[in-house]
């Protein structure tokens, strides 16, 4: 998995084992993969947000 931003893995989601339609169904909510304790939080702040996401996807056709 390619993460945008640097940082240590803290938890696993494990009941993704036995549910990995969870990530499609409620990728918001129990289908998270990770949590990370990020090494710099300002690395988030170079990201897109979701709707910039969307609307790069879209211009990329």
């Amino acid at each position: 998995m390619h993460m945008p931003a640097g940082g240590e893995v803290i938890e696993v989601n494990n009941a993704l084992e036995d549910a990995p339609e969870t990530i499609n169904g409620d990728p918001y909510g129990g289908g998270w993969f990770v949590k990370v304790k990020l090494s710099d939080p300002a690395e988030v702040e170079k990201l897109m947000d979701a709707a910039a996401y969307r609307a790069h996807c879209d211009a990329r056709g």
